[in-house]
């Protein structure tokens, strides 16, 4: 599997709107889209910064992925999306060199398909994600 970018980064927040406040009026990121993932359990704001988004995730869950992270790491880095031609076959590829993997198929949000991959332990303590499609069209999120 070859990755060509990095799509975006992800910031678990306890509080987006205080989040938003913090990055908009400090680094003067202008909001491009906010949206919420019910499958995912979260509410996204999210910026550009040329090619690669800049994502802040709040839980609406308190068994969501993003409130269990909080609850055991605190805020921060929940993961980085890294973008590929093809997320079926980069998972069946990943599966043949015997790595382990967090989605056995790809997910899917908005028309576009994604994946966990190896568990943070295996990857620097950092979730992973590969996605293919129209991620990053600025029209529509995920």
């Amino acid at each position: 599997m070859k990755v060509t970018s990095i799509d975006h980064i992800c910031l678990a927040v306890r509080n987006l709107a205080q989040a938003k406040k913090i990055y908009e009026d400090t680094l003067g990121l202008e909001l491009a889209q906010e949206y919420v993932a019910e499958s995912e359990k979260i509410k996204v704001a999210r910026y550009y910064l040329g090619d690669l988004a800049l994502e802040l995730m709040e839980a609406t869950s308190p068994d969501g992925d993003v409130a269990k992270f909080i609850k055991k790491r605190g805020e921060g880095v929940f993961l980085i999306s890294y973008r590929t031609d093809d997320v079926e076959k980069g998972l069946k590829e990943l599966k043949t060199k015997g790595k382990k993997l967090i989605d056995d198929k790809p997910r899917e949000l908005f028309g576009n398909r994604y994946a966990f991959i190896m568990p943070p332990t295996e990857t620097c303590g950092v979730l992973t994600e590969i996605l293919d499609g129209t991620y990053t069209n600025r029209e529509n999120p995920r």
